[in-house]
């Protein structure tokens, strides 16, 4: 019989294209998925892959193989899944996967608060701004900002929380400097892959037109902080944050909508249902800092 972990190994490496990029994804050692990609080749005969220079590339029979694995990978996550919603009890592993920027500056204190109120579930944090595959149990719930709806996977489960709204942002001492006159220039300061938003020009404050990058939310942070500029902020960001004060003169933009995702079966899990009832009632009481409707002052 065909033990499943090697076709896990074949999968990864037939994914990754090099037995060095499967072994840091599966957390293994180089060797450890040679051995299991031998053993599977040994069970069926045929050899999976050829070596080239490039990396990996599938045999005919590996091609074969992996239309017929891809569907036992996919039987086993549906299987995991049914099995994992009979499961009713407060305890086991519970994976939350959400954008860094939620965890650090809005909901912390909330997933603490949950953690202790249910010690015997064994939360996982995955804090980053890759999109976990909830199909294959990479994550059991989703918080997640959506700006289309229609851009929701249909296999998901969606709970609406509340829409987050954007402003424009400056150091508290830089635009007390300003409006003294200082004569430094105010750079925008925004993350590379996003470049200057449409309504850059809007509000009182003129920008020199030299801005300054960053490729991360928390060094835009910092940047606006040491006052270099102005930045566009999530309002629970800026507006909590005493030593940042919105641009005059701007106008507050969507941001987009939070929500809570889960999938299939596994949302059925006590657990699961225990989270997404608490955090949809946290998200809740957010909604007036997430909607900006708390401006910092002048």
């Amino acid at each position: 019989m065909i033990d499943w972990d090697d076709i896990r190994y074949f999968l990864a490496v037939a994914r990754a294209g090099s037995v060095r990029a499967a072994a840091e994804g599966l957390g293994v050692n180089h060797s450890t998925v040679l051995r299991r990609i031998a053993q599977l080749e040994e069970r069926l005969g045929a050899h999976m892959f050829e070596k080239l220079p490039s990396g990996y590339r599938l045999t005919t029979a590996g091609e074969e193989v992996l239309e017929l694995a891809s569907q036992m990978e996919a039987s086993s996550h549906q299987l995991e899944s049914r099995v994992l919603g009979r499961d009713q009890g407060v305890r086991g592993l519970l994976r939350v996967t959400l954008a860094p920027t939620l965890v650090t500056h809005l909901l912390m204190p909330d997933l603490a608060a949950f953690a202790r109120l249910h010690p015997d579930i064994e939360m996982e944090i995955l804090s980053s701004g890759e999109l976990a595959n909830l199909t294959n149990r990479e994550a059991d719930v989703a918080v997640r900002v959506v700006y289309d709806r229609k851009t929701l996977p249909l296999n998901l489960h969606g709970l609406k929380g509340p829409e987050i709204s954007g402003g424009v942002y400056i150091a508290r001492d830089r635009l007390a400097a300003w409006r003294a006159g200082a004569p430094d220039p105010i750079r925008w300061i925004v993350i590379s892959m996003h470049g200057l938003p449409d309504w850059a020009g809007e509000g009182e404050v003129r920008t020199a037109g030299v801005p300054f990058r960053t490729t991360d939310g928390e060094a835009q942070l910092a940047a606006v902080r040491q006052g270099l500029g102005i930045t566009t902020l999530p309002c629970f960001v800026g507006d909590a944050d005493p030593l940042l004060s919105r641009v005059p003169g701007t106008d507050l933009h969507l941001h987009g909508t939070l929500w809570l995702l889960t999938q299939g079966e596994t949302r059925k899990t006590k657990r699961v249902r225990l989270f997404t009832e608490f955090l949809s009632r946290r998200l809740a009481a957010h909604a007036p800092l997430l909607a900006g409707l708390s401006p910092s002052g002048d």
